[in-house]
């Protein structure tokens, strides 16, 4: 129906939006596309496949402080490709009912930590510090949180880079830049190798997930125009209050 239509650009607009000035873009794609009838698995599958062009422009922007960060890059990206393939293929292989009750569940858990996200990066900060010249037990332990991670990015995408940036935070990374180029650089990993075995698997709507996708693009460029007329705060506080409503009208239904 026209009206889909019309609510899926809107809803990738604002996602867009969002994604670029405080993140949480998928707070509002997901639950639109589960609204206009797309199955939960497809709904998060070709979320994942609306977010991604996003992560791949923003990987790109950051690209000279990646390169800063050269010798740790091939060890990122291999465990980002192999926890999103077990990310993707848990997803494909659970249950649509089990799935739709997992939902509200996933969402509070992104909800927590988009708004304490800060305060928990701060203080993963000051572990990171204290532990910077961590011994092999403690890389190896990051290692496998970081495999932990991409895994939850390749089964839900909502709340990865929070996750992602919790994580640099706690290995010791403090470089804003850098964080957030390779924030988007595993998000960028994790996604595309999902998205193939979703594009195997036949679970991304595609129709929809266009739509969704030119209104982030649409979104993300508005919003690196004007995002310095409007307070992050207030954004942010946005998204906090949708996040809620929408995770409380998921229990509600479930």
């Amino acid at each position: 129906m026209p009206a889909d239509l019309i609510f899926l650009f809107v809803a990738g607009f604002f996602g867009g939006v969002f994604n670029s000035m405080a993140g949480g873009g998928s707070f509002i794609t997901f639950p639109a596309l589960l609204f206009v009838g797309v199955p939960p698995i497809s709904a998060n599958a070709t979320n994942t496949f609306a977010s991604c062009s996003g992560y791949l422009s923003g990987a790109y922007a950051f690209r000279t402080d990646i390169h800063k960060h050269k010798k740790e890059l091939p060890h990122f990206v291999v465990v980002s490709l192999t926890g999103g393939i077990a990310g993707a293929w848990l997803l494909l292989q659970t249950p649509e009912a089990l799935f739709r009750e997992a939902i509200p569940w996933l969402l509070l858990f992104a909800t927590v930590l988009f708004i304490f996200g800060g305060r928990l990066n701060n203080l993963l900060k000051q572990l990171g510090a204290m532990h910077r010249h961590a011994g092999l037990i403690g890389k190896l332990l990051l290692m496998l949180l970081l495999l932990g991670v991409c895994v939850y990015g390749g089964f839900f995408n909502a709340g990865l880079g929070i996750i992602i940036l919790s994580y640099l935070a706690l290995a010791g990374y403090s470089d804003i830049n850098a964080m957030n180029g390779l924030k988007l650089l595993v998000s960028s990993a994790v996604s595309l190798v999902a998205i193939v075995l979703f594009i195997i698997d036949g679970a991304i709507a595609w129709y929809q997930g266009s739509l969704v996708l030119l209104g982030t693009l649409s979104g993300g460029y508005v919003a690196a125009h004007y995002s310095r007329q409007l307070p992050q705060r207030y954004v942010r506080a946005f998204i906090i209050a949708a996040s809620i409503t929408i995770t409380a009208y998921f229990f509600y239904q479930a």
